[in-house]
């Protein structure tokens, strides 16, 4: 039998990135609805090669889907993957609503597929895209080598932010390119960006030319929101509950895909080598790793790819059975869309 599948949020930036994720995939589903908020009711959305309808997002909109994907924010996710819930459908929720939630499931196909079926409110969740950039090479080196501690800094696109987030960034570098103004300086830049009406922001500085130290929302002890969900979703993804997490989240005028330096301690001895060969295994991950030759993954060239990129692997020098490695991954697609997507053809299987 062919389960129902059912994308909340299909008009959205990261609903729009998901049909093309299904529309580029074999089609394993029976009916595919496309629901979203009165306002986009009645669009016309073409997939696999068949225009569909999106319908308004209502308790009957759920009635005959097995699978749910939601695209939406986390109040809308909050109030509505229970119903869909209820009504006999699994949710698969990409906000941040319930990954936190200890009866809701965490999960990474690649790294915990089981959890998938232990699922108790009917919802599966989505990690957050900053997490999920590294999961797959970590989970992979995780189950070989033992990991036991995990310094990051993100280095995260502005497309994290949502359409306003690369809005901002665009209007901001053709404020500054218009100054015509060599070797700006900050009160110059913030000059540039107000002459050309630009009076708001997602961000307390500007994002042009420069780089912003926080990413999320402030929290106690100096953090940010972003940061702590690092520590967090890892432990729970990777099933490691005393996990040593150190996180540091910037915000980078880069429009898509987010990068990480991550220093990773393990358990077991390791070797540079023994981490290439182990990542190579690896089905979603590509190793581009070649310093001398100026091989190594940059955000510009992964924006679009499915794939998690890893470079710049090394032995750390002062630190004992510990790797330094450069991660980027798409932030819309695995580490948004894709996952989910991927969840969801996990839980199709269960309908085989």
């Amino acid at each position: 039998m062919r389960p129902n599948l059912a994308l909340v949020g299909a008009t959205g930036a990261v609903g729009t990135v998901m049909i093309d994720i299904i529309n580029s995939r074999e089609n394993i589903w029976g009916e595919i609805r496309l629901i979203a908020s009165s306002r986009s009711a009645g669009k016309q959305i073409t997939v696999h090669g068949k225009p569909h309808t999106v319908v308004e997002l209502t308790p009957e909109a759920f009635d005959g889907i097995d699978i749910a994907m939601f695209d939406v924010p986390d109040a809308v996710s909050e109030f509505w993957a229970p119903i869909a819930a209820e009504r006999g459908a699994v949710a698969i929720d990409n906000s941040g609503a319930f990954r936190m939630n200890p009866d809701v499931p965490l999960v990474v196909p690649e790294v915990n597929p089981e959890k998938a079926k232990q699922r108790p409110l009917g919802i599966i969740s989505n990690p957050n895209c900053t997490t999920m950039t590294m999961m797959a090479a970590l989970g992979a080196l995780h189950r070989k080598w033992k990991l036991s501690e995990l310094v990051v800094a993100s280095y995260q696109a502005v497309s994290g932010a949502g359409a306003e987030g690369i809005a901002q960034l665009e209007s901001e570098i053709k404020a500054v390119a218009e100054a015509e103004t060599p070797g700006m300086k900050a009160g110059e830049v913030r000059e540039a960006i107000a002459k050309a009406g630009i009076d708001s922001s997602p961000w307390p500085a500007p994002i042009a030319l420069n780089v912003i130290p926080v990413a999320g929302s402030a929290k106690e002890g100096g953090h940010t929101s972003e940061e702590l969900k690092v520590r967090n979703e890892s432990r729970k993804i990777l099933g490691i509950d005393d996990l040593k997490v150190a996180a540091t989240c910037v915000r980078v005028p880069v429009q898509v895909s987010h990068s990480l330096a991550v220093h990773a301690k393990f358990e077991n001895k390791l070797t540079v080598d023994d981490v290439r060969e182990e990542l190579k295994k690896q089905p979603t991950v590509v190793v581009q790793d070649d310093l001398e030759n100026g091989v190594f993954p940059t955000p510009a060239e992964v924006a679009g790819e499915d794939p998690t990129y890893v470079g710049r692997i090394r032995q750390s020098l002062d630190f004992d059975k510990s790797i330094e490695m450069f991660v980027v991954g798409d932030n819309l697609r695995k580490g948004a869309a894709l996952n989910t997507y991927e969840i969801a053809e996990l839980v199709a299987q269960e309908f085989n």
